[in-house]
């Protein structure tokens, strides 16, 4: 057989069902291996858009989605979406011809070194130069995407290499079972820490879903009755309607929850990952002591001062934990006055009529429509700060923001990733109007494959989230503004139904019957961003009580 069939049998192994890509010269003879196998090429209309699939189906599954791209501009166009997954923690696997070895010692047509490319925004990557490494290269590539910390890995496939004849033996998957528990004193340190502490929070991050350590969790802070708060990539590890749930932090430094942390002499991290939320935006002197609980050592940081460090299998870890810890009556008074001022808030116009719509309305009617196992995708850009406060998560991995590398347009594709994986679940991409239009190509992928995937655009002609930035810093806003076409006929032109809200009171009907067709809607939702500096006022003035 030939390399590229060897390949395509390695992934096969591997259990792949999809692969994300564009089809280019150099990897033809990896195509042709395809077409014998049971996995499904999803061809796609751009390469971020395949790797943004491919990243999502990764996280959502634990399994690591593969995408495709050919040399050149096919791989340099993938390296967004690899970069995207590399920092969300994200298993992915990506795959990228190469010109001809005998070509690779001068220029040549479309010819770049892409492993020095990729090197910096995968965990590990190789280029197949030999044909009798390929089941060890494919082996190690899915074992480092899974491996904690989960990210992405890169093989490049020359297209000389890819035709020649090749006998090989597939290396068998077994399972990554590489986490231990941490040690017994770790364990007895972090218990003892938490019992002196008068005023504990814990702070939960994005490993706490990707581990599906969130029933342990729930054991833990009820058993200490200490409040918690998540981040965006954190977010729905523990139901909101849970008593001890302060929602979710790191909108701006000024807010009800960050209160709350100030109130802490203890901080407790659970799957916390520097680049989620920085430590200097909710402990800047430094002061206040951090129990780590992760899969890894924490970066050394400043604002990050350790106490103790419970490195290992997170499940594991915590359920130790609970059972070393004493046992707690109730929450503190104050965190239970803030629980309350925080629901309040973020009630605040859930059935306000104005239009265009408030931001806080849009996420409340979402969320009354959505099952509570529906899949929820935020793009990047204004409105993922307001779906990060006020959008309510029941369930884990049920609202993904990309808040790593927190790349415009994962959106729209992403959802396609996310429908392939759980066919079943209503799935619903959020946009702004600019995020949207960067990978709206990948409309026609969606119905081509005929995915009942509703995107709800909240439109405004600008850069939200870039001008709310400008006018805290100065003021004034610039370079922020541009025309949309007609989001509906645009839907309508891929194929697509379209919609547009034009009162606030059509908003929920109109996502009940986009879910009744079962074929990918498009919603047009003009918002109401000029709440963006008034909610940075209000919060500014906010006053910490005792």
């Amino acid at each position: 057989m030939r390399v590229s069939e060897l390949f395509v049998k390695c992934l096969e192994n591997e259990g792949v069902e999809y692969i994300f890509g564009v089809p280019g010269e150099e990897n033809i003879d990896f195509l042709e291996a395809l077409k014998e196998s049971e996995i499904e090429f999803i061809t796609t209309r751009h390469e971020t858009g395949a790797a943004f699939m491919a990243g999502v189906y990764g996280k959502l599954t634990g399994k690591p989605g593969v995408c495709l791209g050919t040399l050149g501009p096919g791989a340099t166009n993938l390296l967004t979406g690899v970069a995207e997954a590399n920092m969300d923690k994200t298993p992915l696997i990506a795959i990228t011809g190469q010109a001809g070895l005998e070509q690779q010692h001068k220029k040549s047509h479309q010819f770049y070194d892409l492993i020095s490319m990729f090197k910096p925004v995968t965990k590990w990557n190789t280029s197949i130069r030999d044909k009798d490494i390929v089941p060890e290269v494919v082996r190690k590539a899915f074992q480092q995407a899974v491996s904690e910390k989960p990210g992405a890995a890169h093989i490049e496939l020359p297209e000389d290499i890819a035709e020649l004849e090749v006998e090989g033996t597939l290396q068998e998957p077994w399972a990554n079972k590489m986490l231990t528990r941490a040690l017994d004193k770790a364990i007895d340190d972090a218990a003892q820490a938490i019992d002196e502490a008068e005023n504990p929070i814990i702070l939960v991050g994005n490993g706490v879903t990707r581990m599906r350590a969130s029933e342990p969790l729930r054991r833990f802070v009820e058993k200490i009755r200490a409040p918690f708060t998540s981040t965006f990539m954190g977010k729905g590890a523990i139901t909101y309607e849970h008593p001890q749930n302060l929602q979710t932090v790191g909108l701006q430094e000024k807010d009800h929850i960050v209160c709350g942390i100030d109130k802490a002499d203890l901080i407790i991290t659970v799957g916390f990952d520097f680049a989620e939320y920085s430590p200097s935006a909710w402990n800047p002197d430094g002061k206040r002591q951090i129990i780590h609980i992760d899969t890894q050592p924490a970066e050394v940081d400043m604002c990050y001062p350790i106490e103790v460090s419970v490195v290992g299998d997170i499940v594991e870890n915590l359920s130790q934990l609970t059972e070393k810890v004493n046992a707690r009556e109730k929450m503190a008074p104050f965190f239970e006055k803030l629980r309350n001022e925080i629901m309040e808030d973020l009630a605040e116009h859930e059935e306000d009529i104005s239009y265009p719509m408030k931001p806080q309305k849009i996420a409340a009617d979402l969320r009354a429509v959505l099952d509570d196992d529906a899949i929820l995708l935020s793009d990047v850009g204004a409105h993922k700060m307001w779906l990060a406060r006020y959008f309510h998560c029941i369930k884990p991995n049920t609202c993904l923001i990309s808040n790593g590398f927190a790349s415009m347009g994962i959106a729209l594709p992403g959802a396609i990733g996310a429908k392939l994986a759980f066919p079943d679940k209503k799935v619903v991409a959020v946009a702004g109007d600019g995020g949207f239009l960067m990978t709206v190509q990948e409309l026609e992928t969606m119905v081509r494959l005929k995915l009942s995937i509703v995107v709800v655009v909240w439109t405004d002609n600008r850069y939200g989230l870039i001008e709310w930035k400008q006018m805290n810093e100065y003021d004034r806003s610039s370079s922020i503004t541009f025309e949309n076409p007609d989001i509906v006929q645009l839907a309508k032109a891929f194929g697509a139904e379209g919609m547009k809200v034009l009162r606030a009171e059509e908003f929920k009907p109109l996502l009940e019957r986009a879910f009744e067709l079962e074929k990918p809607v498009i919603i047009d939702c003009p918002v109401d961003f000029k709440e963006n500096v008034r909610l940075t006022e209000r919060l500014g003035n906010i006053i910490c009580s005792n």
